[in-house]
């Protein structure tokens, strides 16, 4: 590989794991954080450069973060959300924020490797949950589609309590092609349904496995139905139908706690 091969693949490595976020107060409490490791301040050059824009520049300054300064529409495409930014975005690193690609496609059978992965998802406090219980547990990680799911908003960011920044989470645009790429290479797709016949708890697997978990309201969508292995189901008891999702992902990523390993 020659090096500007290298340098090209390190530099697009880097950019991979980089988040933007964006709103005057969530950007000044990233910045107040010190788990936080942020790239890149940037600003409408419409900022009033008083009050909170002013405790944000001298926040960047004193870190020695970069501060970008933009026309206001060229703001909106940084962020995003032109509606909410209110003039300030901020680019994350997170180190475990990586594209599905590089889950490992590996037929080891003695390399077990357990992910949870969103279907529809989109309510932001579910997702906060969901990416602190998989941050927790210690399982390899929580696969995210950008398309169909809740995005990781300061919303998701602060109900994850902060874990967002140490939890492993794969992104890709659509879910079905990654699970296909997944299951090619041997592993189990298991979808949680209330509908299932089958119970969890009397599932037995010493394959590699992706724990499917849909929307709120409809559950696993039927095209992700169709391609996976499996479906399971939580015994229910006193009349009670179901999980909310995000207690339903604790309750997974838990069953295979790797925490104390």
């Amino acid at each position: 590989m020659t090096e500007d091969r290298q340098q090209y693949l390190k530099k697009k490595q880097f950019f991979q794991q980089l988040l933007t976020i964006y709103g005057r107060k969530p950007v000044l409490e990233a910045l107040q954080n010190p788990q936080v490791r942020i790239y890149k301040l940037h600003l409408a050059d419409s900022n009033r450069r008083d009050g909170i824009v002013k405790e944000i520049v001298d926040a960047a300054e004193r870190e020695g973060i970069e501060v970008a300064w933009h026309e206001r529409r060229a703001l909106s495409r940084i962020s995003k959300n032109g509606k909410q930014d209110q003039g300030v975005a901020a680019d994350l690193q997170l180190k475990a924020y990586r594209p599905c690609s590089d889950i490992p496609a590996s037929r080891d059978p003695h390399t077990r490797r357990i992910y949870i992965a969103l279907d529809g998802v989109n309510n932001p406090q579910n997702l906060g949950m969901i990416i602190r219980s998989v941050a927790a547990s210690g399982i390899d990680g929580l696969i995210l589609p950008k398309k169909g799911c809740a995005a990781l908003s300061p919303l998701v960011i602060k109900a994850s309590a902060g874990a967002l920044f140490n939890c492993p989470i794969f992104h890709c645009d659509t879910l079905q092609p990654e699970l296909q790429r997944l299951q090619k290479a041997g592993v189990e797709i298991a979808c949680l349904s209330s509908h299932a016949e089958q119970s969890l708890f009397e599932s037995q697997s010493d394959t590699s496995r992706v724990y499917v978990l849909g929307n709120e309201t409809e559950g696993v969508s039927p095209a992700t139905q169709a391609l996976s292995d499996c479906a399971l189901q939580i015994p229910m008891a006193n009349g009670v139908e179901s999980l909310n999702v995000a207690v339903t992902a604790a309750l997974l990523a838990f069953s295979h706690n790797r925490a104390g390993a």
